[in-house]
C-alpha cells in the first residue's frame, strides 16, 4: 500500500506520528507530517491507516 501525506493540507496536529510512528514523522522546521516509508504492508499498512483516519485534516491518502 502508497502512503502519501498532502503537505497543503497539513496542519502539523501530529496525531498521525502519535498514532503511528513507525510510518509517519514531523519536520523539526513546521511540525508538519512526513512519511518513513511511502511502500508498506503488513502491520505497517494497519498502522499507516490508523494515523490517516487520526488526521483531522485528512491529509494522509492511503492506498
Amino acid at each position: 500500500m502508497r502512503v502519501q501525506v498532502d503537505a497543503n493540507q497539513c496542519q502539523g496536529h501530529g496525531l498521525c506520528q502519535m498514532t503511528a510512528p513507525q510510518v509517519f514523522a514531523l519536520r523539526d522546521e513546521d511540525g508538519h507530517a512526513y512519511v518513513l516509508e511511502e511502500e508498506v504492508d503488513g502491520d505497517l499498512a494497519t498502522a499507516a491507516r490508523e494515523g490517516a483516519d487520526s488526521c483531522p485534516e485528512r491529509a494522509i491518502n492511503v492506498g
